[in-house]
């Protein structure tokens, strides 16, 4: 079976595109790289081109099939494929090729070989992909990210992190790899998000991702237009933070670690998991308009 299906056809040809990819799960701490991405499809009128099946790719017990049974009718079933939509910037120095998904769960060389073919056959020879990671970041303080480039030129002067991670990857970075070993420029950008608010969309580790991209690629992607819900982000979290002791004193602990000073001692901090519990409880009885107890 053909995994790959060409749902539309592309028309003129791109101008120099560059693939940006993102996948939910893993690779997407707080929802903030699958979100940016979305964000610059939005922005920027995407168009829908292709998709891969998930027959070939996915464990339907690991990533489920959605149904929709509200209403009258009529009722839906959508499958988790991954889709691939084509973003024409005609004020900008190239088109982006978008992939967004899930997480595949099984056969990453075949699905990752599937997505560079069609990077090749619209002509890109650039692969930008996005991911997300906890970490002990407050969310008061600018979001620096990590990155890393087969082409060092592409990030000069971004003042980025450079990887020191070893252990188990994600989709993302078997993409990277595999793109850079085609020849292709291969770039990849991470943001830290706060493990304490994990449960939150977080849009300032977004807008991160987004103004990086526009610095990678050279297209305005339109991510001015995540401050707003950066700041929404920030003020909502702080406003859980502020309720609760510990967590307040655990932010604190991070944010002087962020300026620098020693970092805090790990067997000070409360555990992490346990104060997420927590934020997502408060900010749940904030959208009630309860009272926190």
């Amino acid at each position: 079976m053909d995994a790959l299906h060409w749902d539309h056809p592309l028309g003129e040809p791109l101008r120099d595109p560059a693939v940006v990819a993102a996948f939910t799960g893993w690779n997407d701490a707080a929802s903030a790289a699958s979100s940016a991405l979305g964000f610059v499809g939005t922005r920027l009128k995407a168009s829908p081109l292709a998709r891969i099946d998930a027959e070939e790719f996915y464990d339907y017990q690991v990533t489920r099939p959605q149904v929709d049974l509200a209403g009258p009718g009529p009722h839906t079933l959508t499958w988790p494929d991954v889709e691939i939509s084509v973003a024409r910037v005609p004020d900008g120095p190239r088109d982006l090729l978008l992939v967004a998904g899930a997480e595949p769960s099984l056969r990453w060389r075949a699905f990752c070989g599937l997505v560079l073919d069609v990077a090749e056959q619209v002509g890109a020879t650039m692969v930008v992909t996005l991911g997300a990671l906890l970490a002990d970041v407050p969310h008061t303080r600018p979001v620096r990210l990590t990155g890393l480039s087969s082409a060092a030129e592409l990030i000069a002067g971004m003042d980025l992190r450079e990887p020191s991670y070893q252990g188990p990857t994600g989709i993302v970075g078997v993409l990277h790899h595999l793109a850079a070993e085609r020849g292709m420029q291969a770039v990849s950008l991470w943001a830290p998000s706060s493990h304490y608010a994990a449960g939150v969309t977080n849009a300032k580790a977004s807008l991160a991702l987004g103004r990086a991209l526009e610095r990678v690629t050279g297209v305005d992607a339109g991510a001015v237009g995540l401050e707003g819900p950066a700041l929404a982000f920030e003020k909502q979290v702080s406003r859980a933070v502020d309720s609760d002791p510990r967590l307040r004193s655990l932010v604190e602990q991070l944010e002087r670690a962020a300026d620098e000073e020693p970092p805090p001692d790990p067997s000070s901090l409360p555990s992490g998991d346990e104060l997420a519990r927590e934020l997502e409880r408060f900010l749940r009885e904030q959208d009630r308009g309860d009272t926190p107890e």
